[in-house]
């Protein structure tokens, strides 16, 4: 069994776009906490939003970054000490109106690494969490347990968006950002729910071409193109398949960009759905009596609720969702250089970052 620290060892945000190695006090335990000792974190653009834009997180520096956490509970719940786990990236309080309701993901009582849990998150040796939550892994199948906390949120937030929009065999989906560090999961995720059919939308090509591998049944690049001439492409390849263009498509947005919300605003129609999933600052114009004339549907989505995460890493384990072919692993002491090279974009994988304090 691991040794238990006196200290926490970690990169701290000190302010925004400055990191500092510190030895922060390991916390007393509470009744309900654990201890983990992570085996990885990794780079969100959460992340790179609150360390260069001054996005706010709801505890203000000094403070540790990360929530996509796996490791090994080596204190705590004694029926949990030795397990490995997968922390979930926004944990519920269980016990208020809004997750009674079933909505806990954005119980506002929510406790997040890197954002709400004071000054600890996951760019550490070590952290401290409740333990109701956490996702037992019984047998990782190879898969190495640093790579596991993709899951934590670039996983289960595109099935938990699946989930809000009822995704069911036999749908039509498209994905907005498909290209991107949560598109790629969604394409495989309606895959794997069994939608019919996958368009992926983006700007890389390359990428475009290997979405077509991991989930996407036709994908259309949007460089150069108004959304109108998206919307054009789109039906036209509708036509060619016989498939409706103007009813019934699930729509998921996740570039979080002005341009990306733009398409996803063309091509909402009849008895649609769109899923709101990435973050931006700016702001939409929008006929909103549209909505009443297709009956459609504008939707957000939020984390994702604890009790999904062991469906989502089943899919993982038995290869249903492929994440290795998406993440490089980097030392934790190069979190600087990770954070820039993830902020500059272009990057081919997610920067999942291992401890070697």
């Amino acid at each position: 069994m691991a040794k238990i620290p006196n200290k926490i060892e970690t990169w701290q945000m000190i302010e925004p776009g400055k990191l500092q190695r510190v030895s922060i006090d390991v916390p007393q335990l509470k009744p309900g906490e654990v201890l983990v000792e992570i085996a990885g974190c990794g780079v969100c653009h959460t992340d790179l939003g609150y360390f260069y834009d001054g996005v706010p997180t709801v505890n203000k520096p000094p403070l540790t970054l990360g929530h996509e956490i796996s490791g090994t509970v080596i204190a705590g719940d004694g029926k949990l000490v030795g397990k490995e786990v997968i922390i979930p990236a926004v944990m519920p309080c269980n016990n208020c109106p809004i997750c009674a309701a079933g909505r806990g993901n954005r119980c506002l009582a929510q406790k997040m690494p890197g954002n709400s849990m004071g000054i600890y998150g996951g760019f550490s040796s070590h952290i401290v969490v409740p333990a109701n939550d956490l996702c037992v892994v019984p047998d990782r199948k190879g898969i190495p347990l640093s790579h596991l906390a993709v899951i934590a949120d670039a996983v289960t937030s595109p099935y938990q968006a699946a989930m809000r929009a009822e995704v069911k065999p036999g749908d039509l989906t498209i994905v907005i950002g498909v290209t991107g560090g949560l598109g790629v999961y969604a394409a495989q995720i309606c895959s794997a729910l069994g939608a019919k059919q996958v368009i992926g939308i983006a700007r890389n090509p390359a990428k475009l071409k290997r979405a077509l591998n991991y989930g996407a049944t036709h994908v259309i690049s949007s460089v150069g193109k108004t959304p109108r001439d998206i919307r054009d492409e789109f039906r036209n390849y509708c036509k060619e398949k016989g498939l409706p263009s103007n009813y019934g498509w699930k729509i998921f947005e996740w570039t979080g960009t002005a341009d990306g919300q733009a398409i996803a605003l063309e091509l909402l129609s009849f008895i649609g759905k769109l899923v709101i999933c990435g973050f931006g600052m700016q702001k939409n114009e929008y006929s909103l009596s549209r909505l009443m004339a297709f009956d459609a549907d504008i939707l957000g989505s939020w984390g994702c609720l604890p009790k999904y995460y062991r469906q989502v890493l089943d899919m993982v384990l038995t290869r249903k969702i492929q994440i290795e072919p998406f993440i490089e692993t980097r030392p934790m002491s190069q979190i600087q250089q990770a954070f820039e090279d993830a902020h500059k974009g272009g990057l081919e994988k997610r920067i999942v970052l291992t401890p070697d304090f």
